[in-house]
């Protein structure tokens, strides 16, 4: 089994050769078809979280340990499964869930394993899917993606999931009749545009500063994609989201994000963070009740909430995000060119395309 993996926090991915695992007990073995490559990945190979004011969380801290096979958006063609599994149909193409918890805790038997005080995530906290195979601990994160291309389906476990669970966070009325203020047009942005045309949404204006990618936030449904160097910034946004902002999804979470999209909602307002860019936000403790804002953390989301999710790609075939399938044994010249803002929608690693 070939993987790249986190040797040394920054390093260049290392290839590793290793034998190929037997799934025991309730597991199942995967050839990978396809891996996504996120900003968390960028965020455990530089070794931890930008927190502001010279302030940084480590991996270390949060209980990441190398080496690691980096990737979570994993889709592959089941190949083994341990004696006690649930039998998927062997050579049929699978997404994986890959934020798994202990299992056992009470916050794991609510069903909401992505929120474990002892998480196993796939390609965080265990072995994910820069690799050509990869272990699964439960057939039940097996989700079956019918015919569907795997490369267009691996971004839905985590970029889809993530900004799936933070709309579905929205008050319904809000999402139903307002547009939504979408910071970033990465691939959370671009996964939220077209997933809020898939939930019936009022349609998201988009703030991106790099033009490919506005472009793209258009192309996939943005009513409107604005820059926020533009002169009139403030105004334009409002404007365009009709007058009043009532909710913002932050997929970039920068300091200056928050706060601006904090400043642009109006009384009674929402904001959802899911991203992890960094920084530090200084809020004036009467404005929240004053004001009646929320301001809410989102990250991934459960099991119940990507089988949903999936259902309704099913249903309602949502325009897909753009994709770059490139080598597995490019996966840190793809880390790079994401860290760099050369990535307009997501890089998708696939062992298939070359002998890595």
């Amino acid at each position: 089994m070939n993987s790249y993996q986190v040797l040394r926090f920054g390093a260049p991915l290392a290839r590793v050769e290793q034998d190929m695992p037997r799934p025991e007990g309730t597991e199942a073995l995967l050839r990978v078809q396809a891996a996504g490559v996120c900003h968390t990945d960028i965020h455990i190979w530089q070794g931890g979280y930008d927190l502001g004011e010279g302030e940084r969380l480590t991996m270390k801290e949060r209980g990441v340990a190398l080496p690691l096979t980096l990737g979570h958006e994993i889709v592959g063609e089941v190949i083994a499964t341990g004696p006690q599994a649930a039998q998927p149909e062997l050579n049929r193409q699978y997404l994986v869930y890959p934020w798994i918890g202990c299992g056992e805790c009470k916050v794991c038997r609510r069903g909401k394993e992505h929120v474990c005080p002892s998480p196993r995530s796939l390609g965080i906290f265990r072995a994910g899917g820069y690799s050509n195979h990869v272990l699964v601990p439960h057939t039940r994160y097996l989700i079956d993606i019918g015919d569907m291309p795997a490369q267009q389906a691996a971004p839905y476990a985590c970029s889809g999931l993530t900004v799936y669970s933070a709309l579905r966070k929205i008050d319904p009325a809000v999402l139903r009749e307002e547009r939504i203020v979408i910071f970033g047009a990465g691939g959370l942005g671009l996964m939220a545009v077209t997933l809020l045309g898939a939930l019936e949404g009022a349609g998201a204006v988009v703030i991106e500063p790099d033009a490919a990618r506005r472009e793209a936030a258009l192309a996939v449904g943005a009513i409107e994609a604005i820059d926020p160097a533009a002169p009139n910034f403030l105004a334009r946004v409002k404007a365009a989201a009709g007058g009043s902002v009532w909710a913002v999804l932050d997929c970039v979470g920068a300091a200056q994000t928050v706060q601006t999209g904090l400043d642009l909602l109006v009384k009674g307002g929402q904001l959802i963070q899911v991203g992890l860019l960094g920084g530090r936000v200084h809020l004036p403790t009467p404005t929240l009740p004053l004001r009646s804002l929320s301001y809410q953390g989102s990250f991934v989301g459960s099991l119940a909430e990507l089988q949903d999710l999936m259902a309704l790609v099913r249903k309602k075939a949502p325009i897909p995000i753009p994709t770059t399938c490139r080598p597995l044994s490019e996966a840190s010249d793809a880390l790079h060119d994401l860290e760099h803002g050369r990535v307009v929608g997501r890089i998708i690693l696939q062992p298939s395309l070359s002998a890595a």
